[in-house]
């Protein structure tokens, strides 16, 4: 079995020197920090983690908590997060909430008190995955960054800007010449979709397009929800018929494109078709959708970047919010 007398004593040098480089490998030069690590590769070391992390008093372990692991934008921050801290060293804990499952709230506070045990570094919150209990984000000690509106600001946060995403939409329908216009929003109680909403509707409003609250048809975030707008839509007529749809999420636009598909409704002939979110799934949608939003993997590294900040002691002021500008971009649906 290899230890650290073994590997010192392969390298030539101290013990202590093997443990800087292990744990500050900043402070040992390069040429020694490569002779070290080179007998460490030859002798298999491998360092007891709980005897370092009593040593440190870290455990180099990152909790991560989402609301839906079925939703493809928390995949992608799941996956640019992990990505993230394995480069700074650390590991990756992944809870799913289940918001749509129904018993989130549960999960979330069992999940919490795990963490508690475990004993974390830190800890990032996927928007949702607390929905209605952000509350006990108050009671952390743990260093947290929130990713989406935190309307308590009790922790670090970062989020897109779903009011300026959903006013790109808007000026674009009007710039396109569509009078009648509908939208798919996401539920009355998240505050993000109704951002996004109220920012669409707000750039109708600046060009002189008519607004009627009957325009908006409210949806879950989900497939289901997105078929049975589309639905909706086609039951309109006359003057309430839309010529063009800015659908909230990509899962609801999935649901509408085959509502529409199966009654033959053609995007962007029939009804133009734009959404809020940026996924990469989205290039391999058609016809290609124009979109307004930010890739959920920005949102999480700039996350693990606010979070590191609070355990390297580059920063220990008030909780911060971070606002990412949304791009809008425009292809064949509208």
């Amino acid at each position: 079995m290899s230890t650290i007398s073994k590997v010192a004593e392969r390298a030539g040098v101290s013990r202590t020197t093997v443990s800087h480089v292990i744990n500050h490998a900043n402070r040992v030069s390069k040429p020694l920090r490569e002779k070290v690590q080179a007998a460490i590769d030859e002798l298999g070391y491998s360092p007891n983690p709980q005897a370092k992390s009593l040593r440190t008093g870290r455990t180099n372990l990152i909790a991560m908590l989402i609301p839906d692991i079925g939703n493809p934008f928390y995949t992608e921050m799941v996956k640019a997060a992990q990505a993230a801290l394995e480069e700074a060293g650390l590991d990756a804990l992944i809870y799913n909430t289940d918001v749509p499952g129904g018993n989130w709230q549960t999960h979330g506070r069992d999940y919490l008190r795990q963490l508690n045990k475990k004993r974390v570094d830190g800890l990032l919150v996927g928007d949702f995955a607390l929905h209605g209990i952000n509350e006990e984000l108050l009671k952390l000690d743990t260093p947290t960054v929130f990713i989406g509106q935190l309307a308590s600001h009790a922790v670090d946060s970062v989020k897109v800007d779903d009011y300026g995403g959903g006013y790109m939409v808007g000026k674009h329908f009007s710039e396109r010449g569509h009078k009648t216009v509908v939208q798919i929003t996401g539920p009355e109680n998240f505050e993000s979709a109704m951002a996004r909403a109220d920012g669409f509707e707000q750039a109708l409003r600046d060009h002189k397009v008519k607004v009627k609250k009957a325009q908006r048809y409210t949806g879950t975030y989900l497939p289901p929800s997105g078929r049975e707008a589309a639905q909706w839509i086609a039951q309109l007529s006359g003057e309430d018929k839309p010529s063009a749809v800015f659908i909230g999420n990509y899962l609801m636009a999935m649901g509408a494109l085959a509502e529409f598909h199966d009654q033959g409704v053609r995007v962007p002939d029939d009804i133009a078709v734009a959404i809020f979110g940026d996924l990469p799934q989205l290039e391999y949608v058609r016809p290609n959708l124009t979109r307004a939003g930010e890739n959920p993997g920005a949102l999480a590294r700039r996350a693990v970047e606010m979070l590191l900040d609070r355990l390297n002691g580059k920063f220990d002021g008030p909780p911060r919010t971070e606002v990412i500008p949304c791009a809008l971009r425009i292809f064949e649906s509208a």
